[in-house]
């Protein structure tokens, strides 16, 4: 199994899991980690599948957040995986959830050669952590969108 960790510097990885404490007080320096860590494997798999209709739980939105707003690392690690994946964030609606989309997403990530922490996949009223995002994702390819709410139709 690959170690998606390994994706980012040791500084980068640092500041991305104080960017994720920081949002989130109260977040332990090793959850945090775990929370960048299945974001990473979510945006490689996103690169590596980009019309697949897949989307982070909650929890790991957070971490993407995160990452996304350390640009140029962000920029830098799209570059290296071959594709920008780009975040549409959606309003929380909870009539949204589809615990197939999670499966799907974590079939995915393993298809991508990562092994998954189940326990960040949760369903968003049960998570093993509370985050701050509060924006859900209609499943959609991340790197071209097709049928999310927010963009209209698709042809996916």
């Amino acid at each position: 199994m690959r170690d998606a960790l390994a994706l980012l510097t040791p500084e980068g990885l640092e500041g991305v899991v104080a960017t994720v404490t920081d949002n989130n007080p109260g977040m332990d320096e090793g959850t945090a980690c775990r929370v960048v860590a299945e974001a990473l494997k979510f945006v490689d798999a996103a690169a590596q599948f980009p019309t697949a209709r897949i989307a982070p739980s909650r929890v790991v939105d957070e971490g993407w957040h995160a990452l996304i707003l350390h640009t140029e690392l962000y920029a830098k690690l799209c570059e290296g995986l071959g594709q920008f994946v780009h975040h549409y964030p959606e309003r929380p609606d909870a009539g949204r959830y589809d615990p197939h989309v999670i499966t799907r997403t974590l079939a995915t990530i393993e298809q991508a050669g990562y092994a998954t922490d189940a326990d960040l996949w949760t369903d968003p009223g049960k998570p093993l952590v509370g985050v701050a995002a509060q924006c859900n994702h209609t499943p959609c390819g991340p790197v071209r969108p097709g049928g999310c709410a927010t963009h209209g139709g698709g042809d996916d």
